[in-house]
């Protein structure tokens, strides 16, 4: 049926329990369904033993250390012999409307992707999967007590395993810019892309990002969001959403949506006013400054 890989950060502290909380709600969606893990961070080859899930912890990596995304998928391809491949962010937590979902999806389509929104929750402790209806608690509270992120958090890619297969340039694992192309790619090659966010609960744990650090290491990762960003050719890729999508999945159905080609253009639109309104704040911030307007820290500075 269906093969979800990822790669995941090193299994200590909180990111160890989220990224443990990931893995096992995959693993438990359907008896057909198997997941893989790349990478050998601290810790995976030990929880992949634990879980029963296959670990590859060799992965192609650039001088600094990132992964290639487009070896996982190439490299998930072919070790898999199920239909249908799904490339998650190991925060995310699936429940059985997602297999609801892609079953919908493939009754429909030979040929798709399916992406959605994700729901920001916070999870601080290890799920107990031992609960009756342990899925349906994790839906309620992501919905009760989470927030559904905007059109351009998508953190799961449900596709037809043709269709990104020595396809997809060399993306780092990461960094922004890859995940708009998945999605303009479908589109590009008129494969139907589906918005599952109506239907789907993907449950992002949250978690602090203090990998994401100051000085050398952070302007390391700007450079390479750069590369990724000028990956692809045309930078029309670059605002590709779930509002880009060509069906929606609502109740059971798909429903064309005929707003699909304007999705682009308004992420493009919306792109463009936060960058003159970033701009004219750096431009008038001397004058702000001088009259009192800009604000000032808060708390002790020392």
């Amino acid at each position: 049926m269906l093969t979800i890989f990822s790669t995941p950060k090193p299994f200590v502290g909180h990111a160890g329990i989220i990224q443990r909380n990931a893995l096992r709600s995959w693993s438990l969606l359907h008896p057909d369904v198997e997941v893989i893990l790349f990478g050998n961070e601290e810790g995976a080859a030990e929880v992949c033993q634990e879980l029963g899930i296959r670990h590859e912890p060799d992965v192609p990596r650039n001088e600094r250390g990132t992964k290639y995304l487009n070896y996982m998928f190439d490299r998930a391809w072919e070790i898999s012999s199920k239909k249908f491949l799904c490339y998650a962010n190991c925060d995310i937590m699936l429940t059985s409307d997602f297999c609801e979902a892609l079953k919908v999806a493939a009754n429909a389509h030979a040929e798709f992707l399916m992406i959605g929104r994700r729901w920001d929750t916070d999870i601080t402790e290890p799920w107990d999967f031992q609960q009756p209806e342990w899925d349906s608690r994790l839906r309620s509270l992501a919905m009760l007590k989470g927030r559904r992120c905007g059109s351009s958090w998508v953190d799961y890619f449900c596709f037809s395993r043709e269709l990104f297969r020595g396809k997809m340039p060399a993306f780092l694992i990461g960094r922004h810019g890859w995940d708009p192309w998945l999605t303009w790619f479908a589109r590009h090659s008129k494969v139907p892309l589906i918005d599952a966010s109506r239907s789907v609960v993907a449950v992002h744990q949250n978690h602090d990002y203090a990998y994401l650090k100051q000085g050398a290491v952070s302007a390391a990762g700007q450079a390479e969001a750069t590369y990724n960003w000028n990956l692809g050719g045309s930078t029309a890729w670059h605002y590709y959403t779930t509002k880009a999508a060509t069906e929606v999945l609502a109740q059971g159905r798909l429903r064309a949506r005929r707003t699909a080609w304007y999705g682009p253009i308004e992420s493009r639109l919306v792109s463009s006013g936060y960058k003159v309104w970033f701009f004219c704040l750096k431009l008038t911030r001397p004058i702000r400054y001088r009259l009192g307007w800009r604000r000032k820290p808060i708390g002790n500075t020392l």
